[in-house]
């Protein structure tokens, strides 16, 4: 803590700091000042140091498959290299029959204990689809937990039903639903999203939707996806805008920033990717590092649970993640199909893999379920005995 408070003095963004390890919040003007400065090294002690204050020198993961059921999508969102159109030739929909064959095949070989189901925007589904996936998966397998749907795709969802996002909501939480995912948020600026998701629902709507999953007592994850069309001022408007709704709900159990991945995406092909990014690359990983450590002191009294993001970033950042404020390294994302349309790396991570990762920079892996609650412990010392 000494080495932390002596560096700390010679830091243009020494008062935001010291506020943070004293509790307080930075305030939306601290948030973009924090964004600015170039301290990242020291934004990442302070922030490892709050989270270890809550956590120790442990980390969670959740032992899941990512179960993308249709690429079929009438949104069109630039950011995206996974969708396609509902008569396009490798369009696809998993029947209830292939959902179960890869739940079972993942339970037996792997164990999972999450299935996290996302997919596309398909106006040809109706919400008996979804309702008989959870059932299945929840009679079937009652120790995978169903992390599934997107706020967007909800909408989708009602849309198709000519049915309110709130009745859709209790329906699908009778079924099986148990947390929502945060993704469909990108960047909560709808100035942002006419650029990138023109198609897709609004900040306002998404806010709403998460709203109502929390009211009917469904937890969910909050995401920022940056390194695109967005400046600071955007950026610190999504943070704030994910504040306001935890400080009415408190439903939100974590917190995940992921970069944008250019490749094979319309935005790579029109040239409209933040001048801060290239056409190839995303964000980097120095963004990664910040993005973490602002969202630990951002929101650590709020939202416990920072993920560090290893499926844009690799393992490598990840395991830098979790020592810049991140207490969660993710999942084992067997199966994911959506960001390994661009290209970027190789999204599939066992769990051992995961628990090697983390007792290698000397913390302690708990694997967790999708509402994180501890399911085992596997220490440094174990693992490696």
């Amino acid at each position: 803590m000494s080495q932390i408070t002596e560096q700390i003095q010679k830091s243009d963004i020494r008062g935001i700091l010291e506020d943070a390890l004293a509790g307080k919040r930075p305030d939306r003007y601290s948030c973009i000042r924090l964004l600015e400065s170039d301290d990242v090294q020291l934004m990442g002690m302070v922030a490892s140091h709050i989270a270890r204050r809550r956590f120790g020198r442990t980390a969670t993961f959740v032992n899941n498959i990512i179960l993308n059921y249709t690429n079929v999508c009438i949104t069109d969102c630039k950011f995206c290299a996974f969708y396609r159109h509902p008569d396009a030739d490798d369009a696809y929909t998993l029947s209830i029959e292939q959902i179960r064959t890869r739940v079972k095949t993942a339970w037996e070989m792997f164990g999972i204990r999450q299935v996290l189901f996302q997919g596309g925007h398909n106006p040809r589904l109706g919400i008996e689809y979804y309702e008989e996936a959870f059932r299945m998966i929840r009679s079937g397998y009652p120790n995978i937990g169903v992390h599934a749907l997107s706020a967007s795709e909800i909408d989708m969802i009602a849309r198709v039903e000519r049915s309110s996002t709130r009745e859709v909501i209790s329906r699908l939480k009778e079924s099986g639903l148990q947390s929502v995912p945060g993704a469909g948020a990108e960047i909560l600026k709808d100035s942002v999203k006419e650029i990138i998701s023109p198609k897709k629902i609004s900040s306002g709507d998404w806010l709403r939707i998460m709203k109502e999953a929390h009211q009917l007592g469904l937890p969910s994850s909050a995401t920022m996806m940056y390194g695109h069309a967005e400046d600071m001022d955007d950026i610190a408007d999504h943070f704030f805008e994910i504040v306001r709704l935890q400080e009415e709900t408190d439903g939100f159990i974590a917190f995940i920033p992921w970069n944008f991945e250019p490749n094979n995406t319309p935005m790579q092909k029109d040239g409209t990717v933040n001048e801060i990014v290239t056409s190839e690359f995303g964000a980097g990983g120095i963004q990664l590092l910040k993005m973490i450590a602002i969202s630990r002191l951002v929101f650590d009294d709020i939202i416990p649970h920072i993920q560090s993001s290893w499926l844009t970033n690799g393992v490598g950042m990840a395991q830098l993640a979790l020592q810049y404020g991140a207490d969660d390294f993710g999942g084992t994302l067997i199966g994911e199909e959506v960001v390994s349309c661009t290209g970027a790396r190789s999204t599939e991570l066992t769990s051992s893999t995961i628990t090697d990762a983390i007792s290698q920079i000397g913390y302690n892996a708990q694997e967790r379920d999708n509402l994180y609650n501890i399911i085992t412990t596997r220490g440094a010392e174990e693992d490696k005995g």
